[in-house]
């Protein structure tokens, strides 16, 4: 019964419904973002480069092949395959949406550390500075006759 108890207030704790809000957030954030890299910022770039469409970018390293057909490495294709390729432009519309995605996580950071560092220096401000020589004097002569 130990282990289900820890793990119950583990969960009641609010640590791991943070964690799990944060990354289903992330997740969404995660989408919205390739959308609008994908949707809305590279069909202008690629218009603007002549009409690229970034997500087609690639270089053929094989070609599709028939059964039958010799391939690089010298073996005959057995079955229809596809052609080999290496899609950079599909890489290239994921490196952007990483650096929109790490802007975006910089300043929500930056945003927290500036509101800490006003909360620490209002908590900083604390208590009043002590109080000068001669009120302290008055003081204990005040408690001093109130014990009497």
């Amino acid at each position: 019964m130990g282990l289900i108890s820890e793990f119950r207030d583990f969960i009641i704790k609010g640590n791991a419904i943070d964690l799990a809000v944060g990354i289903i957030i992330g997740a969404a954030f995660g989408a919205m973002v390739s959308s609008l890299v994908k949707d809305v910022i590279m069909p202008p770039i690629g218009v603007a480069m002549g009409g690229v469409d970034f997500s087609d970018l690639a270089i053929t390293i094989q070609g599709p092949k028939e059964p039958g057909e010799k391939l690089l490495n010298g073996m005959t294709a057995k079955t229809k395959m596809a052609a080999v390729k290496l899609s950079y432009g599909s890489f290239i519309n994921a490196l952007i949406a990483l650096i929109i995605q790490g802007f975006a996580i910089f300043l929500v950071v930056k945003m927290i550390n500036s509101a800490r560092k006003r909360f620490e220096k209002q908590k900083d401000a604390g208590p009043p500075p002590p109080a000068p020589e001669d009120v302290l004097l008055l003081r204990e002569i005040r408690d001093s006759l109130k014990a009497r």
